[in-house]
């Protein structure tokens, strides 16, 4: 996938090469969307407000540290959100399964456990996100939804939706796939409600950055230094994530001279990806960590995050809500 990546990032030959398939991606994209417009393809409406984080663009952009945040701040608001999402990494299944902080990451998926682990709701995992919600609901009590993605996810009703833009990368060279990262039109982003930008935001979006937070041991997560704790040091930085430049660039940020080791999104990491001939510490995203306790000793540190978006998000959410549950 680097390499197609990179493609995605410019405008080469290659690209011009792909440019017939992404018309018919583009074409069965908007078939599918107007069958559900029009009733052809069932929607399932939950009994409570969802909100959907998702994006346009394949890869990384920061859905899930928003989520976290937005199932804490509507929790701090006497809310009681319940977290939906599909489980990429793990074993895919139609039925509602939970993830707690306990579960198999190759079961639930790295993001899943994170966020059960991260936040204090329910996260169920299902390829059937409606199924999902509805067990959240009836189950749970919850009443409000969280889907991490599915913006695409079209079968489930929302009444708020969120698209999340990478501020770094936006949307490469503009062509849909295969020819470029885009999953839909940038002109979709005219249909959803809020634009978060993790970086600097343009007109009508709103900004959001992802702060590291400490350094934390992958073994003993209770054990951890300031995030200047490697300033100046070699280290070795994995990351099997949708941007894992994304990572670096906070490292170097730090001060951190590091040897990238990118691996491709929900990699499943085997002993030998993590060791080296060295002493060097090694650093990885959380979302790797959870993958990797098994696998990781003394010298294995994760970077916990946290992401700051602009304070008028919360309003802008509760203020939404509030109008789409009267309609």
């Amino acid at each position: 996938m680097d390499w197609l990546q990179k493609h995605w990032e410019e405008r080469t030959p290659l690209r011009f090469l792909l440019i017939p398939a992404s018309w018919i991606y583009r074409l069965l994209a908007a078939a599918r969307r107007g069958c559900y417009k029009i009733g052809l393809m069932r929607v399932t409406r939950v009994l409570a407000p969802v909100i959907v984080v998702g994006n346009i663009t394949v890869g990384g952009a920061g859905k899930t540290p928003l989520v976290l945040w937005l199932s804490k701040f509507l929790t701090e608001r006497g809310l009681r959100p319940g977290i939906v999402l599909r489980g990429y990494g793990g074993h895919q299944v139609d039925s509602a399964v939970i993830a707690g902080p306990e579960s198999d990451p190759a079961v639930v998926g790295d993001e899943a456990l994170l966020l059960a682990r991260n936040s204090s709701c329910p996260v169920f995992v299902s390829r059937n996100r409606s199924l999902a919600a509805q067990t959240l609901v009836r189950e749970y009590d919850c009443n409000v939804i969280l889907s991490d993605d599915g913006l695409q996810h079209y079968a489930m009703a929302r009444d708020v939706e969120i698209a999340v833009i990478d501020g770094n990368r936006r949307f490469g060279n503009g062509q849909q796939l295969p020819a470029g990262p885009l999953r839909e039109s940038p002109k979709r982003l005219l249909t959803v409600d809020i634009c978060v930008v993790n970086g600097r935001p343009h007109t009508d979006e709103l900004g959001m950055q992802v702060v590291g937070l400490a350094f934390r041991q992958v073994t003993a997560p209770e054990t951890q230094q300031g995030t200047s704790a490697f300033r100046g040091q070699r280290v070795h930085a994995v990351a099997g994530i949708g941007c894992p430049d994304r990572f670096f660039s906070h490292l170097r940020d730090l001060g951190i001279e590091a040897k990238e080791h990118p691996f491709p999104d929900h990699y499943q990491f085997t002993a030998r990806d993590i060791e080296f001939n060295d002493d060097w510490a090694v650093i990885m995203t959380e979302k790797d960590a959870v993958k990797c306790e098994q696998l990781a000793d003394q010298r294995h540190w994760y970077l916990a995050i946290e992401a700051k978006p602009d304070p008028k998000l919360g309003m802008l959410v509760l203020k939404l809500l509030k109008e789409r549950s009267r309609g």
